[in-house]
């Protein structure tokens, strides 16, 4: 096998590293929404220490990644996904660290505010989408899918509005719900950033295919 052909095997199995560290991303956060609503501490649990997955998983692509720009000799197309890898794995940890978190609040929160539930389940159904959409943009290359996860961002940062607006008013009828109302509201900020790291994975996404990064949008 010729050196080019060698060095593009390596550049596919990057590709499948992240494909499938994504999906494991993904997975912990279907899984600790899931123990969240039923308060499967056991769940939770199996979330927390899953974490430690998705962290080697960073380790191992950014070592690939690393191996490959010292080893090898890439040019600007090469360094393109290199660069694309080397700053997705970060925003997909920390979307294995976001179900980690939610999976440790589950674990002690104590109580249950139903008019908050309801606008984080919704909250929470649009912000996994939103990552698993990301994650098969990537894959798939697709700009047009990359582009509408980009503008649902807006979709959560209302919903994260509307928590906030709603615990408020819950707060100003029973103080003493103050304590599960605080962990509602960070669980909630975490699903708002996971839409901002989804958002950030298109981005990275449209660079890989473009060579063009845009932000703030």
């Amino acid at each position: 096998m010729s050196v080019r052909k060698t060095f593009d095997a390596e550049l596919a199995e990057l590709s499948a590293s992240l494909i499938r560290m994504g999906s494991e991303a993904a997975g912990a956060i279907d899984n600790a929404i899931r123990a969240f609503d039923s308060h499967d501490l056991q769940l939770a649990g199996a979330v927390i220490q899953g974490d430690r997955r998705v962290d080697d998983m960073e380790r191992e692509i950014e070592r690939h990644c690393l191996t490959l720009l010292l080893r090898q000799q890439p040019v600007a197309r090469d360094l393109r996904i290199i660069s694309t890898a080397l700053k997705m794995i970060t925003d997909i940890e920390r979307i294995g660290d976001a179900a980690a978190d939610i999976a440790e609040i589950t674990r002690h929160i104590s109580g249950e505010i139903p008019e908050l539930l309801v606008l984080i389940d919704s909250m929470a159904a649009e912000a996994r989408s939103m990552v698993s959409d990301a994650v098969d943009a990537f894959v798939a290359s697709d700009m047009e899918k990359a582009e509408k996860v980009i503008l649902r961002d807006d979709i959560v940062d209302g919903a994260f509005n509307s928590v906030k607006g709603k615990m408020v008013e819950v707060l100003r009828r029973d103080s003493s719900l103050v304590d599960v109302a605080i962990d509602y509201l960070m669980i909630a900020k975490y699903l708002e950033r996971l839409g901002d790291h989804a958002v950030n994975i298109c981005e990275w996404t449209e660079f890989y295919k473009t060579g063009v990064h845009q932000t703030g949008r």
